[in-house]
């Protein structure tokens, strides 16, 4: 079985004004697990499929059902989680509710994202 090498200093040396200098700009750790939480959101295609559906238009459940192809349900669910994450808002009309992207910063991550992949 091949041996696998790990990354390591071969001298060991700290660069105390490095590390301090990091340390002083990291976030908090409960923000950290925000962000992290926040990009297991995108983790999910469905999740990707509804936001993208969403930059061309507000729709309500049922015209996301029919354009992707799923249960208004799986549909609900999914957009449970994007709302609790903020990603979407929605707006009532009568008795329709319409979902949209929440802000112009989840079009900028996703296109970001994207960009990333194709290159």
């Amino acid at each position: 079985m091949d041996k696998i090498e790990v990354e390591h200093c071969d001298y060991i040396h700290v660069h105390e004004d490095i590390v301090k200098n990091v340390q002083e700009h990291m976030p908090q750790e409960e923000e950290l697990r925000d962000l992290a939480d926040f990009f297991k959101v995108f983790g999910d295609t469905t999740r990707i499929r509804i936001l993208y559906t969403l930059f061309q238009s507000e729709m309500c459940v049922c015209d996301l059902a029919q354009t992707l192809d799923m249960t208004q349900s799986a549909i609900s669910h999914q957009l449970r989680v994007l709302k609790q994450m903020k990603l979407v808002a929605n707006r009532r009309e009568g008795k329709t509710v319409f979902y949209s992207l929440a802000d112009s910063h989840i079009k900028t991550i996703m296109n970001q994202g994207m960009e990333h992949i194709r290159e």
